[in-house]
């Protein structure tokens, strides 16, 4: 889980910045070396990677050292375009600068380079990369048939079994995907990502305190300065699952001090881990106190390094937020007003501004679910963003009030089929499971 996972207060995304989003993400799926398997391997079966440059093989070192202590930032690019400089015909490394790069367009140019010059390097380079590129195609039996022959060749490559966790966890199958992650802390124990990994496979089992404890191994091992994303943010999850919102607020707010004086404060603000605590408090009876925590994480906002069009974006998410907050304080007049905002915002920005009327449904469905209008609630919240699974709650929450007993059911299954590890999910998966029928 890489920190932008997180920002997804009020799904007002950019598509620029949803790809920097998705590039991140894609890099902390793909990339999942401990200790770089070169040329020179020790005696032990593992991948050999095609390149004689020594800087080459350095430059990825450090990479997956980023990588595997949660510490992937600008710096990370930076490395990566070094090592294809160190060694223009390296594959590898234009797999990590495809992995890296912040356009589709570019990550497809070196995506493409990365196949071509695979082809003239070791078997297993070109066999991982390939299926790689398959697990982000979402052909993922494919690229499980070619991790598990990588695993069989080359069974203390530690990187293979990381790859292949992630994979089974992404098809349901959780038990091989914890079988896979403790096959790679018996070749490297050291970094904090295997064990967040297997805290995420309990998150998704619900025994809640086995996520906590492995949450804990990671935190335990994380880099000095750092302020990993995952294991916090998953030790949080785990208190919201089980109903302890107090402790789960207070589980971000310790979170939120060590990310802001961390070095990740400079790549991206901490706006997102106070929208996640306003989230809690506006979900959970305090809506006063959203307020206040959606003001603070705006504050980090103006000062940052994030382009007009990013700090554009987190204003509208104030004001969507705030808009929720005063619904729920029974101040409908002032909520419209921000709903009325967010309207002329979208407007005003033409062909840019359309990626967002699924967020203005959203915040208008909110409003009328919250003053009583049901059916016009459902006919808003069914424009919203409905992989979310935050939207789809309030939806049925909406069919219920309408006696649509058949819809909103189908929603509460759908919601606890939903295996993608969120904030969004942890506030709709234990009602959702609640209120389903068996």
């Amino acid at each position: 889980m890489d920190i932008s996972i997180g920002i997804r207060s009020a799904r007002m995304s950019t598509s620029n910045s949803t790809w920097r989003i998705a590039a991140v993400a894609a890099m902390l799926l793909a990339v999942s070396v401990s200790g770089f398997g070169a040329v020179r391997n020790n005696g032990k079966k593992k991948i050999e990677f095609t390149t004689e440059s020594k800087e080459a093989r350095d430059y990825v070192s450090q990479i997956v050292s980023q990588i595997e202590t949660f510490q992937v930032g600008p710096q990370t690019t930076a490395l990566a375009k070094k090592a294809v400089e160190a060694d223009p015909k390296f594959a590898f490394g234009y797999y990590l600068l495809a992995t890296t790069a912040p356009t589709p367009a570019e990550n497809k140019q070196y995506s493409e380079k990365a196949v071509e010059l695979s082809k003239n390097a070791s078997d297993g380079e070109r066999r991982y990369i390939e299926a790689v590129l398959l697990t982000r195609a979402q052909k993922f039996d494919e690229a499980i048939s070619i991790f598990l022959d990588l695993s069989k060749s080359y069974p203390d490559e530690r990187m293979v079994q990381m790859l292949l966790g992630q994979v089974y966890t992404n098809t349901g199958k959780l038990i091989e995907a914890k079988n896979a992650f403790e096959k790679a802390i018996q070749l490297d124990g050291g970094t904090p990502r295997a064990y967040t990994f297997l805290g995420n496979i309990e998150l998704l089992k619900g025994d809640y305190g086995k996520a906590r404890q492995s949450f804990n191994a990671a935190l335990a091992r994380q880099a000095k300065g750092s302020a990993p994303f995952g294991p916090n943010y998953g030790i949080a999850f785990a208190y919201i699952y089980e109903g302890n919102i107090k402790a789960g607020l207070k589980q971000l707010e310790a979170y939120q001090a060590d990310y802001a004086s961390s070095p990740q404060q400079q790549n991206f603000p901490a706006v997102f881990i106070w929208n996640s605590i306003a989230r809690l408090h506006l979900e959970y009876g305090k809506p006063e106190d959203a307020i206040k925590a959606y003001q603070k994480g705006y504050d980090t906002i103006p000062g940052s390094n994030l382009d007009e069009i990013q700090k554009k974006t987190w204003l509208g998410r104030l004001h969507h937020g705030t808009g929720r907050a005063l619904a729920k304080m029974g101040k409908n007049e002032e909520a419209w007003k921000e709903a009325d905002l967010i309207k002329k915002m979208i407007e005003e920005n033409g062909k840019e501004g359309e990626a967002f009327w699924p967020s203005y449904h959203y915040l208008v469905g909110y409003l009328k679910l919250e003053s009583g209008e049901y059916d016009k609630a459902v006919e808003h919240l069914k424009q919203t963003d409905l992989t979310d699974p935050f939207h789809k709650l309030l939806l049925a929450r909406a069919y219920d009030k309408t006696g649509d007993t058949a819809n909103s059911q189908k929603l509460y299954r759908e919601i606890t089929e939903f295996n993608q590890l969120t904030l969004e999910r942890a506030l709709a998966y234990p009602e959702a499971k609640r209120k389903l029928k068996a």
